[in-house]
């Protein structure tokens, strides 16, 4: 029976985690960002506290925790203004993955660097073609004697500098068939015809997104996670982690955001009382709260269906919470900016630039046009109409 209330140990997870992000704090992170500067002490702390691979089972030196758990982690960073994008990419989709499907030794040689943070691991499936189509990805895989070569291109994929491995997402001839099957690899950063180049973005963050060449890259047989023929049943093993993960990236920012707005709120008087007293901007944040609460909840409850393994109903309530706490960041971070008037387009008060990371969430990692053709289709029994 899933309760509407977390268990003790989770809610104690959420509280040692922000005392220990609230040690660094958003000034902290955006300096870091605009200087070119990584968060790699904030990243190790967390790991060595044991938070970082708090999902991967604890004989890999992880925490033996769900998915709920590293969601939990992920929340908290970015309500104290620390959001860490690779905690979506590295414990939560690559350790799901090859915790759930890679073999003894695939687990033994990359879980505990993903645990400890210095063997992070990136995740590549986007590509420049396809887009939000997946099964149109033509990044492919071709056995060559005991070694597999890889060809293609990718695109929008995080934290390839932090990173020791990719995760890549190729596709290999059936050998009956003759058809293109997805598979997943895992590609050394540093291997021989692997290149990545970064893509200017605006969005403030230290965790920087590049556009991967893969030229005729040769990895070992052991670097093809799962089973050959497990196709897509392995790869939405980790979009579903993803999905609640990037939710709780938007519920984290957005509640951020409503701190923020509200402490000045309570604080800035420009009439007779403070400015959280005219309902014009108490009624839009209370809204914001509002969405953000029901969004977090959905989140709650697509991890523990994640958890007990019911992996068609976490499909839909994963999207739902996705969607939902999207929308609920960029709803918070606006109210947030129109709160501060002039001061919330300021660098020295640190709204503006929430807007661009919480704006993403509508975009990435799925589309949410993409959600509604889902919930259309699997919810409410609507055709397919792409």
């Amino acid at each position: 029976m899933t309760s509407f209330t977390e268990s003790e140990e989770r809610q104690e997870l959420r509280r040692q985690v922000a005392k220990l992000a609230s040690g660094y704090g958003r000034d902290w992170f955006v300096e870091r960002a605009r200087a070119g500067e990584k968060t790699t002490e904030l990243w190790l702390e967390i790991a060595k506290a044991g938070y970082l691979g708090v999902n991967i089972p604890e004989e890999y030196g992880g925490g033996g925790g769900g998915i709920g758990d590293v969601a939990a982690v992920c929340e908290e960073l970015a309500a104290q203004g620390c959001p860490l994008l690779m905690m979506v990419v590295s414990p939560a989709i690559c350790g799901t993955v090859i915790a759930r499907y890679g073999t003894d030794e695939q687990k033994e040689k990359w879980l505990p660097g993903i645990c400890d943070g210095t063997a992070t691991m990136a995740f590549a499936i986007t590509e420049p073609d396809a887009g939000t189509n997946s099964h149109n990805i033509t990044t492919t895989a071709r056995r060559d004697g005991d070694e597999w070569v890889l060809r293609g291109q990718k695109i929008y994929i995080s934290g390839v500098d932090e990173a020791a491995n990719v995760l890549v997402v190729a596709r290999t001839e059936d050998a009956k068939t003759g058809k293109l099957k997805p598979c997943l690899f895992v590609v050394p950063t540093d291997a021989a015809g692997f290149e990545h180049t970064v893509i200017p973005m605006e969005i403030v963050s230290p965790e920087k997104q590049f556009q991967v060449f893969i030229d005729d890259v040769r990895i070992p047989a052991d670097a093809l996670v799962g089973d050959e023929d497990g196709g897509l049943v392995q790869l939405f093993a980790g979009l579903n982690p993803e999905r609640i993960m990037a939710a709780s990236f938007s519920t984290g920012l957005a509640r951020h955001a409503l701190a923020k707005a509200s402490a000045y709120a309570r604080e800035r008087t420009v009439f007779k009382d403070p400015i959280g007293a005219h309902q014009a901007i108490a009624h839009p944040l209370a809204m914001a709260h509002i969405e953000t609460e029901l969004a977090r909840l959905m989140t709650q409850k697509a991890a523990a269906l994640v958890d007990e393994g019911e992996d068609l109903a976490a499909g839909e309530a994963a999207n739902m919470a996705k969607y939902a706490a999207a929308e609920a960041a960029v709803h918070a971070v606006d109210a947030a900016v129109q709160t501060h008037g002039g001061n919330g387009i300021t660098q020295e008060y640190g709204m503006a630039g929430l807007l661009v990371a919480a704006r993403a969430g509508r975009i990435a990692p799925v589309s949410r046009e993409m959600i509604l053709n889902f919930v259309a289709m699997h919810s409410l029994g609507l055709p397919k109409s792409y």
